[in-house]
């Protein structure tokens, strides 16, 4: 009975947490199976936490999860577009590039929110905001790199949202984090960087 009390006691925001997690976590577990699907729920899943982290003021990860959205309707025709309807795992030399341009952006990012808003941990939302722009077109690529940038990403973001009363959030972000290993360690496998293919 007092379980029933706590769930019929949420807050319009819980609910919109429990829920987003719950998309979040099924379009993790498709992406790493390369199903196609995982982006419908990548969607849906990122559109209702743009409400929920304009509600902590959270501005860049706002803003990130408004991209979320657009990014999955991007993997969905990418992923879809391929004549025998699988996009294999493969391996590219950007990375030192993304790391110096992604780093100056965080920089500039986090000076504007913190100086013109009255965002939280600018420079920290700033920072894993930019990272995971790029590493969600590498992941609509199937670049196998993506799954560095996420380990690290999902890492900085446990603190993040927990700092930020996101309990939840934070919660998926440690199921986040040890999946992302786990995709490092199956895409590598795919695309022959690790143990040979």
């Amino acid at each position: 009975m007092n379980s029933l009390l706590s769930i019929l006691n949420f807050t319009f925001l819980q609910y919109v947490e429990w829920i987003g997690v719950a998309l979040s976590l099924t379009f993790l577990y498709l992406l790493i199976k390369e199903n196609k699907w995982c982006w419908l729920f990548g969607i849906v899943s990122s559109a209702m936490s743009v409400y929920l982290m304009y509600q902590f003021k959270l501005y860049s990860e706002t803003a990130l999860y408004a991209f979320y959205v657009l990014i999955g309707f991007y993997g969905w025709y990418v992923w879809g577009k391929e004549k025998d309807g699988e996009l294999a795992v493969s391996t590219w030399s950007w990375d030192i590039p993304v790391i110096v341009i992604g780093g100056i952006f965080s920089y500039v990012l986090g000076l504007f929110f913190l100086t013109q808003t009255d965002a939280e941990r600018t420079y920290v939302d700033a920072t894993t905001s930019v990272f995971s722009v790029f590493a969600s077109y590498m992941e609509a690529h199937k670049i196998f790199s993506t799954w560095i940038f996420w380990i690290l990403i999902n890492g900085v973001s446990i603190w993040l949202y927990y700092d930020r009363g996101l309990f939840v959030y934070s919660a998926m972000m440690v199921v986040y984090f040890a999946v992302s290993i786990y995709g490092f360690v199956d895409w590598g496998k795919k695309s022959g960087v690790l143990f040979g293919g």
